[in-house]
Order: C-alpha cells, then sequence, then structure tokens
C-alpha cells in the first residue's frame, strides 16, 4: 500500500511560481512510478508528467512540456511539480499519483487526494 499526500499554493498570480509536493509514504514502491495529473473545471483528469522513482526516465505532457519540472527527493520521499511561469489555464485540481507503469494513461493504482490550484490573470 502506497499513501499519496499533495500539498502547496491553493492561489497563485500568473506568471508567478508555483510548486505542489507529493508526500509519499508506505511499502515497496522503490520500483514505482511517480506522477502529477490535474482536472480543470467541467473537463476530464489529464496526464501532466511522470518520472521513474528509482530511475531517470522522465514524460511531460506536450501542453506542458518545457514550463513544468517535476522532480524528486527519494531521501525525503517527495515528489515536486512547478512552474516558474503559472497561467491562468493551469487551474485544476491535482493530483498525484504512483503505479508500477510509467505510463501518461490514467493506469496507476494509488492515488492522492488533490489540491486545488487557482492562478488568477
Amino acid at each position: 500500500q502506497v499513501h499519496l499526500v499533495e500539498s502547496g499554493a491553493a492561489l497563485v498570480q500568473a506568471g508567478h511560481s508555483l510548486r505542489l509536493s507529493c508526500g509519499v509514504s508506505g511499502r515497496d514502491f522503490d520500483n514505482f512510478a511517480m506522477a502529477w495529473f490535474r482536472q480543470a473545471p467541467g473537463q476530464e483528469r489529464k496526464f501532466v508528467a511522470a518520472l521513474e522513482w528509482s530511475g531517470i526516465t522522465i514524460f511531460y505532457a506536450s501542453a506542458v512540456k518545457g514550463r513544468f519540472t517535476i522532480s524528486k527527493d527519494k531521501a525525503k520521499n517527495m515528489v515536486y511539480l512547478e512552474t516558474n511561469n503559472a497561467k491562468p489555464e493551469d487551474t485544476a485540481v491535482y493530483y498525484c499519483a504512483a503505479g508500477k507503469a510509467l505510463t501518461t494513461g490514467p493506469e496507476y493504482d494509488y492515488w492522492g487526494q488533490g489540491t486545488q490550484v487557482t492562478v488568477s490573470s
């Protein structure tokens, strides 16, 4: 079982930095992949970025590539998602996910409760 808890700034001005954190706990996640998804109002949940917990492979959605960065701190059991140029279209509930396969689809086994991010223009 893996437990994920997201945290981060709830309200950000456009053009400013945004950093989300995901605390990872539990057992046997050394070979897992960690991912971020987001769901904007009235839309389906969409992939943002993912990485291998014990590897170097990273995936980004084309919509955020070059603007968002996913990273990890294995010593702290944390996964991060950040940008230094938040846009109003980044407004969404952001979810942290973990699973055995690194994928851009929703096939992750564990999900956090989500954290709301609003980017004001």
